[in-house]
């Protein structure tokens, strides 16, 4: 076809021109309309906000009678937390115990609104955590709804909580079970909470009680939203040394961290023939910073090799046999090695055998060490 002078400056000007245009379009666009965070990148910044945390034991003691009626955060709990550094109150929840109980989820529920509103108060972060569930390999088929219809019930109850603030723990410490069935039910959960709420960040861990592990045999969930989480009690000798609900296992006390052959106790005669016995022999090999920085570099690979977000649900030291400054010694190890890591931790606990008090939660109940390993520095 022959071209006209009309069309044939219509292609060797005006369309150019427009093609100019309309290569360029991409660029502009995503100036004045940046895309959003993928789901990834957003469960990493949230998991980064959770650092310097810690659990408080209230709602999860299923052997106090009278745990609704003793509420341990008052005001001045949340303005001593805030003044120490603290950025993330996790509330362990035992649901099913108390539901048995004859206490209706509601009822439940509201203590939460009233801990969620001091979290917004004094600008917190919270973490709902489902504690002391009945899940194991044999019920898994009938506990797993029982659970979704729980995480349902606070799902649509928080719906307007913001992700940045409020995150949901599924299931604290999964029993020693078979992977392949928690990572199941695990799953269906994740699942069934996305039908409601597809922007909550869900905080999920491995079975044989959130082991680093059993986590770093986990594949990872087919969702996006996911912090994994992991419990830290290396080496267990010392952090449950006289621990009378684990057993004989941790009967010997006066153990020292770290490990000081001079200050080593004799193997309590309870703990022969158990694997305290073994782990009394192998504690000078554990008992020092470097087995832990060890231990913390599996969990530190396993989220490297899946590029997912991880934090330390829970460390800390059983206070009625391990000396203060042994105490003071591990959770300075223990601190210094995630944050090296860059993985936020949480202590266990606020304010019972675990505290990092020495009696009622205070500033003048903290003591220099304690002080010096949780980074406290008084503001003048």
């Amino acid at each position: 076809m022959k071209k006209t002078p009309c069309l044939k400056l219509l292609f060797t000007t005006v369309i150019p021109f427009i093609v100019i245009i309309l290569v360029g379009m991409p660029a502009v666009l995503a100036k004045s309309n940046p895309s959003a965070p993928n789901l990834r990148e957003i469960a990493f910044k949230r998991a980064k906000s959770l650092d310097n945390g810690i659990s408080v034991s209230w709602l999860e003691q299923t052997w106090n009678t009278n745990v609704l009626a003793q509420n341990p955060l008052k005001t001045s709990s949340f303005e001593l937390l805030r003044k120490l550094g603290i950025k993330t109150i996790r509330l362990p929840v035992a649901f099913a115990h108390l539901e048995e109980k004859g206490i209706p989820p509601e009822k439940v529920f509201t203590h939460i609104d009233e801990v969620l509103k001091q979290c917004k108060a004094y600008n917190f972060n919270l973490i709902i955590d489902y504690h002391y569930g009945k899940l194991d390999d044999k019920n898994y088929l009938t506990e797993t709804p029982k659970i979704i219809s729980l995480w349902l019930k606070l799902t649509k109850r928080f719906i307007r909580e913001s992700g940045d603030k409020v995150f949901f723990e599924l299931y604290n410490e999964p029993p020693p079970m078979d992977p392949k069935v928690w990572k199941d039910a695990g799953y269906n959960i994740v699942t069934a909470i996305r039908k409601v709420d597809k922007n909550r960040t869900l905080i999920v861990g491995a079975s044989n009680f959130n082991s680093i592990y059993e986590l770093s045999r986990m594949e990872r969930l087919a969702d996006e939203n996911i912090i994994y989480t992991y419990h830290f009690y290396e080496p267990f000798l010392f952090t449950h040394q006289g621990a009378d609900w684990v057993g004989n296992q941790v009967a010997t006390t006066g153990i020292p961290f770290p490990y000081n052959a001079a200050a080593y106790p004799p193997l309590n005669v309870k703990a022969k023939g158990t694997w305290g016995e073994t782990n009394y022999y192998q504690y000078q090999k554990d008992g020092n910073e470097q087995a832990i920085r060890d231990k913390l570099q599996i969990v530190k690979n396993w989220a490297a090799k899946y590029y997912v977000p991880v934090i330390c649900g829970e460390y800390g030291v059983y206070n009625k046999y391990a000396d203060a400054d042994s105490r003071c010694r591990y959770i300075t190890a223990v601190r210094r090695n995630l944050k090296a890591m860059q993985m936020p931790g949480i202590l266990w606990d606020y304010n019972t055998n675990f505290s990092i008090f020495d009696g009622t939660p205070s500033v003048e109940n903290l003591s220099d060490c304690m002080k010096q390993a949780i980074d406290y520095t008084a503001k003048k």
